[in-house]
């Protein structure tokens, strides 16, 4: 609870490296998310290379802290994977979602940028990656130690709780 609780968007990173075996965990964890039916259609790109971080800020106009980020990680999905149609965004956006959470759990600062559905994000991400047609860039999870101490919210709402029915 506390890293989900402790989780933000964090966009500012200072020059510290992250190892290698860190990374390797926060994929784990990535690996790790429930997928319809076991399907298990992600795959990961880990990006360190600053050529290829400083591109994808000329694609994505919200993607400005890949300058500062000390890498990222691609989410993408195999539709080719799928056993049940178009669930390949949801288990992906899952596999996001602890990708973030186990960022946060190492002190590692974290934030989601969203890529599908949009054509362009994609096609773009496509071709700099070489993708194949059969796979999809979902999400893209730039990683770095946060250069500034910050207090997450509390984002609970007792409002938008309902028993039962509506």
């Amino acid at each position: 609870m506390d890293a989900i609780l402790k989780r933000h968007s964090v966009r500012s990173y200072s020059k510290e490296s992250i190892d290698g075996a860190t990374i390797e965990k926060i994929v784990h964890a990535g690996m790790a998310a429930p997928s319809a039916m076991g399907s298990k259609p992600w795959h990961f790109i880990v990006i360190s290379e600053r050529d290829k971080m400083s591109a994808i800020t000329k694609i994505h106009p919200y993607s400005q802290m890949l300058l500062e980020a000390q890498c990222a990680i691609l989410v993408c999905g195999d539709i080719s994977a799928e056993i049940l149609t178009d669930y390949f965004q949801q288990n992906c956006a899952a596999a996001t979602e602890n990708i973030l959470i186990a960022a946060t759990s190492f002190g590692i600062g974290s934030v989601w940028v969203g890529l599908y559905p949009n054509e362009k994000y994609r096609r773009d991400f496509k071709k700099l990656f070489n993708l194949p047609d059969n796979i999809e860039p979902i999400s893209l999870v730039p990683l770095g130690y946060p250069s500034h101490a910050m207090q997450p919210s509390n984002r609970f709402d007792s409002s938008r709780v309902h028993a039962n029915n509506w």
